[in-house]
């Protein structure tokens, strides 16, 4: 007998079964199991469509290692922001669709211009971005005419035209001991800003802003979860509070813990970081258990994507990101010294 002959009959010994179990506790697990079904084939349709319009497009797919699973599995590369920006800036590509934040798809239209850039949805957006003005930052650069900006990369298009470089966390403590003089205006993560004074010998006046995702874990969830589990290192995102990055075994960008983990002769691991980042951690390293420090450690930005909005913003080709020329020209300036002291 056939494989899809067998299938066929499977489903429908699952909906007999159902009508004659209807209402009963049976009835509502078939019908989950029905339900479950459905959505694996409909998500198979969606990926035969999705390959068909990369095609069609000449399109990369680009996805955060926050984003939902279902997009990181059919991305072109998965990545943190250092990574994704770089591979925006070399694609040859027509079309990049970004699966992250809107920060993320301002920063592949600025490094390539000449690419269209879409994303999935126009919510997606970052709060902490959100936490820094142009009038403030240009208030606080009078405030300290000497200072060098560096803006974390989590920020507008119009933050980073201000900046004199970019970094992200994989980064950052590079960057910021890269600049000329001994003072630097920090923008916006004040957590990650912190853990980068500790590393550096320069002065560094730290914007007040901060990820809503990561400062939501506590020191109380971390002892919690170390009473739980008490082989398992704890490893943590410097996005995170002072207090909590503290009690780690390692601290890293999302990249950094990844590597870690899978390098690391530990074989259980509590998760300081978003829970996203569970994807590619189970699939570099199946044997080793990992535990997410707390349950809400779940950007609600990052998974408004999902693989029914990637295809239809492919066939649509919308939403397009936009940045104003004067704004993008001044931005790309800092990115590209990011890249040239990354790679350097």
């Amino acid at each position: 007998m056939s494989t899809i002959r067998k299938n066929e009959l499977d489903k429908w010994e699952l909906v007999h079964s159902y009508r004659y179990n209807f209402g009963s506790k049976k009835g509502v697990i078939i019908m989950e199991a029905l339900a479950m079904e459905r959505k694996a084939e409909q998500n198979r349709e969606l990926r035969e469509r999705l390959l068909e319009l990369k095609k069609e497009r000449n399109a990369i797919i680009l996805a955060h290692y926050y984003q939902r699973d279902e997009i990181q599995e059919v991305a072109d590369f998965r990545g943190d922001s250092l990574l994704l920006a770089q591979k925006a800036a070399q694609t040859d590509a027509d079309v990049i669709v970004f699966c992250g934040v809107h920060f993320m798809g301002e920063s592949a239209k600025i490094l390539a211009p000449s690419k269209t850039v879409i994303i999935p949805d126009e919510r997606a957006g970052c709060p902490m971005a959100d936490m820094v003005n142009v009038d403030g930052l240009r208030a606080l650069k009078r405030q300290h005419p000497n200072a060098k900006v560096v803006t974390y990369i989590n920020s507008s298009a119009e933050i980073k035209a201000e900046t004199d470089i970019v970094c992200t966390s994989a980064n950052a403590v590079k960057i910021v001991n890269s600049v000329e003089g001994d003072e630097v205006i920090w923008v916006p993560d004040k957590n990650l800003g912190d853990w980068v004074s500790k590393q550096t010998d320069k002065k560094m006046i730290i914007w007040e802003g901060y990820c809503n995702t990561h400062d939501m874990l506590t020191v109380k969830d971390v002892e919690e979860m170390r009473i739980l589990h008490p082989n398992a290192q704890f490893v943590v995102h410097p996005e995170c509070r002072p207090e909590v990055v503290k009690l780690a075994d390692f601290i890293g960008s999302t990249t950094a813990i990844i590597k870690y983990c899978r390098e690391s002769d530990c074989q259980e691991f509590i998760v300081g970081t978003e829970d996203g980042t569970g994807y590619q951690l189970r699939k570099d390293s199946p044997n080793k258990q990992f535990h997410f420090a707390t349950k809400y450690l779940v950007c609600p930005n990052m998974k408004v994507n999902n693989l029914k909005k990637l295809v239809r913003c492919l066939e649509n080709m919308e939403p397009e990101i936009y940045v104003p020329p004067h704004i993008a020209d001044q931005a790309r300036i800092s990115l590209e010294r990011m890249l040239q002291v990354s790679s350097s």
